[in-house]
């Protein structure tokens, strides 16, 4: 597959830090866990900074679901039952994604693909779309080998794979679609990585206090509280890493993490990395501020539960 080549202006510009308000879709493996939930929320919290345009549905194979159909059925009603505690419509808004994974470097067709490219042209070269991917990046990079144009108008937000200086990229977002993964780091879109292992993972939380900040804040407030109960249980000493979170919250503050520009490595087929300096550009995240993620939605919970009270 042949992409276009951005040039390295281009490309820095991309990859520099957005201001002001930014045109976002995003996409979601909402019920692989429990962390994708309070990255949609958190993002719909948001609007004064986010035009969250579409949520879309990705595919994902775990326990908790028989295969990437059901599981990208089971994301789509999971974002349902978030938007109907949001009092948000669904329509024209929740799209459903790719039913497999990618076999070889072909796009699995689905509508969310469609509106990803549609939703591209939309942009303008002062004001790209972010796509924010939390999942299995199958409908990104289906989007962007469908029509490898679209590359000149969005950037990629994507938790996924390890620290450059971990031994091993292995990791249930990369690992799940290989091709996919390999896409992102190969056809030369702008992407802002969030590695798992080694800096999101120090994004933990507890039972305490989720039910300190999030426990009746409002029918949202009480179903991410009920959820991460029945996901975590109680326990001494015990906490939850809630990963998907990030990428919101730098979009929101982008010195909620430190980060640098840096070669885009090469993704190899065992995964693990390989580094060239003749690579294109990325950003990648190597720190993650904790406190500043989650003392940002505590407040955005807050705010949004006391307005719907009155």
């Amino acid at each position: 597959m042949d992409f276009p080549k951005l040039s390295d202006e281009f490309m820095l510009k991309r990859l520099a830090i957005p201001e002001g308000k930014i045109d976002m879709v995003f996409d979601t493996d909402t019920y692989n866990e429990i962390d994708d939930q309070f990255a949609v929320v958190y993002s719909l919290l948001s609007t004064e900074k986010l035009n969250v345009k579409s949520l879309y549905a990705a595919p994902f194979h775990n326990d908790r679901s028989t295969g990437p159909e059901d599981g990208m059925e089971k994301s789509y009603e999971e974002i349902l039952r978030l938007l109907d505690r949001l009092n948000i419509s669904p329509d024209g808004f929740v799209y459903k994604g790719s039913r497999s994974f990618m076999k070889d470097f072909t796009p699995v067709e689905s509508e969310v693909v469609d509106d990803i490219i549609a939703k591209a042209y939309e942009a303008t070269d002062d004001k790209p779309l972010y796509v924010v991917a939390i999942g299995a990046p199958t409908n990104v990079s289906s989007a962007i080998l469908k029509d490898p144009e679209i590359i000149k108008k969005i950037v990629v937000v994507w938790l996924g794979g390890n620290a450059l200086s971990w031994p091993s990229a292995h990791e249930f977002n990369l690992k799940q679609d290989i091709y996919a993964s390999k896409t992102l780091f190969d056809s030369g879109v702008p992407l802002i990585l969030f590695p798992c292992a080694g800096v999101v993972s120090q994004l933990h939380t507890t039972l305490p206090e989720m039910k300190a900040y999030v426990k009746g804040q409002g029918a949202i407030g009480d179903y991410l509280y009920e959820i991460f109960e029945e996901y975590v249980g109680d326990g001494r000493g015990k906490s939850k890493v809630l990963w998907d979170m990030i990428n919101i919250a730098w979009l929101l503050n982008p010195a909620a993490t430190s980060s640098e520009i840096v070669h885009a490595p090469i993704l190899t087929f065992d995964m693990t990395w390989s580094f060239r300096n003749d690579r294109h550009f990325m950003r990648n995240n190597s720190f993650v501020k904790r406190d500043v993620v989650f003392g940002d939605f505590f407040a955005r919970l807050e705010a949004f539960a006391a307005e719907e009270t009155g």
